[in-house]
């Protein structure tokens, strides 16, 4: 059976005990009700894995020692995608946890031209995607990047293959499912109602290549999911 799974902010590599904050504590102690001596397992998000035993059943400082220690290397491919937030929160509280489970190193929220006025609740979409790390017992917790305008992203944006995915009928597009292989990728996804032209025109002239995701016109969180699973699996 596997040990259970925890997250905490930030740890040295060479800590040898842990207190764990009330969050943790409470759902260790209380709902799970583990007892001194049992072991679990806890990730920094940053490539560690701590396999501990509890020294301290506290239900709010809970401490644990630190018996192993092991360093996962960061995941092989980079994803990195570019997504403007939906007007239905709960379609993109879905795309952030999919898509952490499926292995994205980057999301980046983008104000487009067509993006409708919503408020992105930064601490409990951060919340998304620790839940969803550990759920599928990663190590490495992507980064969420305050929201930013997509013309102002596509002036800094970098990667070695820089790709923009819209429904546009008179732009010639590439299937991202023939696309070779690479070990870092970025990829943008627009709103509901797509891209504007100028936004397309514009991510061209910065190199960003223009793909299809496929025969149908998917809903912006499925295109999405789409093609993080598409480039993670090339």
């Amino acid at each position: 059976m596997a040990l259970p799974y925890f997250y905490i902010r930030a740890a040295n590599a060479d800590i040898t005990q842990l207190t764990l904050d009330e969050n943790n504590s409470k759902h260790i102690i209380q709902v799970l009700r583990m007892k001194i001596g049992e072991l679990m397992h806890v990730t920094d998000g940053q490539g560690h894995i701590f396999t501990c035993k509890i020294i301290d059943d506290h239900k709010k400082k809970c401490i644990v020692s630190v018996l192993e220690t092991k360093k996962v290397d960061p995941p092989q491919k980079k994803i990195c995608i570019g997504i403007s937030p939906l007007k239905n929160n709960s379609r993109f509280e879905w795309f952030i946890e999919k898509a952490t489970e499926i292995g994205v190193a980057q999301i980046v929220p983008l104000l487009c031209e067509r993006t409708e006025k919503v408020q992105v609740k930064t601490e409990r979409l951060q919340s998304i995607l620790i839940s969803a790390m550990l759920q599928s017992q990663q190590a490495w917790l992507p980064v969420l990047t305050t929201p930013i305008k997509f013309l102002d992203y596509l002036k800094t944006a970098t990667s070695s293959q820089k790709l923009i995915a819209h429904c546009e009928p008179d732009h010639a597009k590439t299937a991202l499912s023939t696309l070779p292989s690479k070990n870092e990728s970025l990829i943008l996804v627009g709103p509901e109602g797509d891209f504007t032209n100028r936004e397309i025109e514009e991510a061209l002239q910065q190199n960003f290549k223009p793909v299809a995701l496929g025969n149908t016109r998917l809903r912006s969180e499925t295109a999405a999911i789409v093609a993080v699973t598409l480039l993670q699996q090339a």
